[in-house]
């Protein structure tokens, strides 16, 4: 039996506000919402550099510019830097679980605290409930939450797409009282270990920018393969940070 045949729209948005620099422009080429072919669609356009927002999946495809370079990690070569295991061993006592996706109070709580410390006055903060699932969660969407414990309180929670040729990282939130823990690099640390034990091969991380500060963080996590001209290409490794 040969396979089903797919298609589904592709709209190309108007020029809006860049989220990376505030002096560009940006525009996204995306997927029909409304298509009930997403679901089927979405790993191999996840691997052909488009990311999921809300029920959203789109490609950045901006005029005169290709800064966005989609990026993933082989986690079955992956093994933790010096910094990486120092992370780990300092986080040894939290509880990791898989939980399905869904907004309560003690996860909308965390996200507005995140939010309200990292970015505040951005529009983002003081998120309601329907603002927490548009913005992290589709229905047509095999999402599930990785989230870290501490006794029973709850300190991260890492939004995360199962698809059949890797994990998604699609958002990580965490207590921003715990910043000397850096959660964020334990959920990471932990989404890999999570795609070895399905097992996927990749673990996506979204875009990487060359020389953006808050994006240099992806090239610890090694090996990394970025996504240039429809190739996946190995990225040489950062320094080691100390945290």
């Amino acid at each position: 039996m040969s396979a089903r045949e797919i298609s589904i729209k592709l709209y190309r948005t108007s020029e809006h506000a860049c989220g990376y620099y505030r002096d560009r422009l940006a525009r996204d080429l995306v997927l029909d919402p409304e298509s009930p072919e997403l679901k089927y669609v979405f790993p191999n356009a996840l691997g052909s550099g488009f990311r999921r927002s809300g029920p959203r999946v789109y490609r950045p495809d901006c005029e005169g510019c290709r800064a966005c370079i989609s990026s993933r990690i082989v986690v079955t070569e992956f093994a933790p830097n010096r910094s990486q295991s120092r992370c780990l061993k300092r986080n040894a006592s939290l509880r990791v679980s898989i939980e399905p996706p869904y907004c309560n109070d003690e996860r909308l709580a965390l996200y507005q605290r995140y939010l309200g410390s990292r970015h505040a006055g951005g529009g983002m903060d003081g998120a309601s409930a329907a603002d927490f699932e548009q913005f992290l969660q589709a229905r047509w969407c095999d999402t599930r939450f990785l989230c870290v414990r501490d006794g029973e309180r709850l300190v991260a929670c890492a939004v995360t797409d199962v698809t059949p040729i890797g994990l998604s990282a699609v958002y990580t939130f965490f207590d921003p009282d715990m910043a000397n823990r850096s959660l964020g690099v334990f959920c990471i640390l932990q989404q890999i270990e999570w795609a070895k034990r399905l097992p996927v091969p990749h673990l996506y991380l979204g875009y990487w920018l060359d020389g953006h500060a808050k994006m240099g963080y992806k090239q610890q996590y090694q090996p990394l393969e970025l996504l240039h001209e429809g190739r996946w290409q190995r990225s040489p490794a950062g320094k080691d940070t100390t945290e």
